[in-house]
């Protein structure tokens, strides 16, 4: 027995492509099927994250894919800031131009955090500081912002949809922002352009609302998750799994409980290679009932802070290869689109949508 399911039309040439009409296939065969997700649908929402009125909506409406995302996760930066804002709203823009993506359909916007969810992680005198603009210019400096009330907003949202992500991925089995993998933030302080950990954040929410019991982080940005590993270094609940450019910021690592450093200049089949040496035995000795994969899009040959040789077909390959190892195992995930950076921000934008690219196929293929 074969499934026929339909490819999304992409301006991405290397995914198979056509217009929605045209009934060509991808032919998947009946041993790809995999067993029943262990979604957890006795967990309470309400305990965990309460939903609005519009969110509750939203979910009523929703066929297809979940992808979070909000008006707010953009904000003003000075002119010719370093950080790529604009990039998140094109994200967006172009899953919806493409046909990826329908906004009646898909579309969920997700809460601002709260100050008690954001201290299950980090300090309340940092979280105090930083939401109230108390945060000093040293401290700004290292984060890569000078602190607005903009940016705080912006960062309550961005980790709101993370949070929704997750939440929505243990009752639909997998679920995207368009946002988030803030990774570098640490318990009292923000570093390099991240102001909170959205990601652990969104891990121990759930741990502590027993939602779940166990989290694997698998982060595949080119920078290793620094304040994610010190986080969790104490924490048997949270696996944090870290591949990236050992000769790459930050300079100082931290122990992650699995850190595969990367040599420069490594391509799509050696990254492929080493990701598929580790990733199967973690699933299978660690056994999450939720994982949160940062999609970062740095290892790319051309991101400007990355070092290392993925293509746009690499990036894809990796996503789909994550996606389908952790749903084959009938274990949730929720993705964040991680780290990427390029003055051209279409060309950049593009390639933050090949994990929601790679997560449509997925979705599709394993009839979720």
């Amino acid at each position: 027995m074969v499934y026929r399911i339909l490819c999304s039309h992409c301006r991405l040439g290397f995914i198979q492509s056509c217009e929605l009409g045209s009934r060509n296939y991808m032919i998947i065969t009946s041993s790809q099927v995999i067993p029943v997700l262990k979604v957890n649908r006795s967990y309470s929402e309400s305990k965990v994250w309460p939903m609005t009125d519009k969110q509750q909506d939203q979910i009523y409406r929703l066929k297809g894919l979940p992808i979070i995302h909000h008006h707010g996760y953009v904000c003003d930066l000075p002119p010719k800031h370093r950080f790529p804002m604009p990039k998140f709203h094109k994200v967006f823009d172009f899953l919806e131009k493409d046909g990826i993506i329908h906004r009646e359909r898909q579309l969920i916007e997700p809460s601002q955090i709260v100050d008690d969810v954001a201290c299950n992680v980090h300090t309340p005198e940092y979280i105090d500081k930083f939401f109230n603009g108390k945060t000093d210019e040293v401290e700004q400096r290292a984060t890569g912002f000078v602190w607005t009330a903009g940016l705080a907003s912006r960062v309550r949202y961005e980790t709101g949809g993370t949070l929704l992500a997750a939440q929505l991925s243990l009752e639909r089995g997998l679920a995207c922002s368009t946002a988030g993998g803030t990774h570098h933030a640490f318990p009292d302080r923000g570093a390099g352009f991240c102001l909170i950990n959205d990601l652990a954040i969104a891990a121990q929410q759930l741990i502590n609302t027993q939602a779940v019991s166990r989290v694997l982080i698998v982060d595949l940005d080119v920078h290793q998750g620094d304040g994610t590993a010190f986080i969790f270094r104490n924490t048997e609940a949270v696996f944090t799994f870290s591949m990236h450019c050992g000769k790459n910021f930050p300079f100082r690592k931290q122990n992650s409980d699995l850190d595969v450093p990367l040599e420069v200049g490594i391509d799509d089949n050696e990254f492929l290679s080493i990701l598929q040496e580790h990733l199967p035995h973690i699933l299978d000795t660690f056994r999450p009932d939720l994982v949160l994969y940062d999609a970062g899009v740095d290892p790319h040959k051309d991101d400007e802070l990355g070092k290392l040789n993925l293509t746009d077909a690499g990036l894809f390959k990796r996503d789909e290869y994550v996606l389908n190892q952790v749903l084959k195992r009938g274990v949730p995930v929720a993705t964040v689109i991680g780290g990427g950076y390029s003055e051209d921000i279409d060309q950049l934008a593009l390639r933050h949508t090949i994990v929601h690219r790679a997560a449509t196929r997925v979705w599709g293929s394993r009839g979720l």
